[in-house]
């Protein structure tokens, strides 16, 4: 059972990436390092609502 989730800049809240994520194995937000196209740089990004 996977779901489609959206992630979030951290610094400037764009919301740059999109993915999968299994909701049975994760039930807490999804953080990663992604680059952010805003803000020219490595950045976590967060799982949105």
């Amino acid at each position: 059972m996977t779901t489609k989730i959206i992630l979030a800049c951290v610094q400037c809240q764009s919301r740059n990436y999109s993915t999968h994520k299994n909701q049975s194995n994760q039930s807490e937000r999804l953080e990663v390092r992604k680059f952010c196209k805003t803000c020219k740089t490595h950045i976590l990004h967060r799982e949105t609502k």
